[in-house]
């Protein structure tokens, strides 16, 4: 088998590139410097001289309070390059794994979100890769949708490497108490797509790590393993207003998951204390 998997400067891409490694599967990985999605030309080229098996689609554009910025910009990545992906998927018979997020549903209430409940994202990151999912769904047949949500690895920034940066100069902090959802460590999400990829299970998954927190329960928890001593004072979204506006629930159901004969990833405890050992093993 042979994958091509796009935004590997990115901790996602990164860590599913380093898990193809180790299953000797050969693959090609490529960043924005490598391979500009937004031009269909070169994408075309690339898929043509390659000849994979498998895309596995990890390049986005991520910045979430930016995108309501740079509308554009966000909509040509997460939807024309989407788009220019899907469409050398089709023409050369591959199929596609589209890396999506909790950002296309609304995030009201507090049930856990199906695959199947209706969509309304609620800022343009989430419209763009709503877009994203629609495009790969109306070009493809042999695609996965996967919709993952508060992601960390080592590749890249997140949430975990910024809070133990504001632990060097702060012992207290005010962290959102009112928005749930659920960590995911890229070196756990990395094996099941590669998984996933060797099947013919279609369709839209949601995969996160176990488990559900706030990001102040979550900010707690990384000081608490890294013997920081910070205090977390919790506070509402609106008190700590973002450019973009951000769902309050994110909890998404994984039933599919299994229901598919997939394995669910460890609880996002257990993956945070492993993600802090690899971190500091690698400092």
């Amino acid at each position: 088998m042979k994958v091509l998997v796009t935004g590997v400067s990115g901790q996602l891409g990164y860590d599913v590139c380093k898990e193809l490694t180790k299953r000797n599967i050969e693959h090609l990985g490529t960043a924005s410097k490598d391979l500009d999605i937004v031009d269909k030309a070169a994408v075309e080229a690339l898929m043509r001289e390659f000849q994979p098996d498998a895309v596995i689609h990890c390049a986005a554009y991520t910045k979430v309070d930016l995108a309501e910025d740079e509308q554009e910009k966000c909509w040509a990545v997460n939807v024309d390059g989407t788009r220019n992906v899907a469409a050398a998927c089709r023409e050369l018979g591959v199929k596609m794994v589209y890396i999506s997020t909790d950002y296309v549903f609304p995030g009201t209430g507090e049930k856990f979100y199906e695959p199947t409940d209706p969509v309304g994202p609620v800022n343009t990151y989430g419209r763009s890769k709503l877009a994203g999912e629609l495009v790969v769904q109306s070009l493809l047949e042999q695609y996965f949708i996967v919709r993952i949500s508060w992601v960390f690895g080592k590749n890249g920034n997140n949430f975990v490497k910024t809070m133990l940066r504001l632990a060097e100069t702060r012992t207290e902090l005010n962290v959102v108490s009112d928005q749930i959802g659920s960590p995911t460590y890229t070196a756990d999400l990395a094996p099941l797509l590669c998984d996933m990829v060797q099947t013919e299970k279609y369709g839209v998954y949601h995969v996160t790590n176990e488990g559900t927190c706030s990001w102040a329960e979550f900010a707690k928890a990384i000081f608490e393993l890294e013997g920081k001593q910070v205090t977390v004072h919790p506070i509402p979204t609106s008190e700590y207003p973002t450019r973009a506006v951000r769902p309050l629930n994110s909890r998404m159901s994984k039933e599919q998951l299994q229901e598919r004969g997939f394995v669910c990833l460890p609880r996002w405890h257990n993956a945070l204390k492993r993600y802090l050992k690899e971190i500091t093993e690698n400092a």
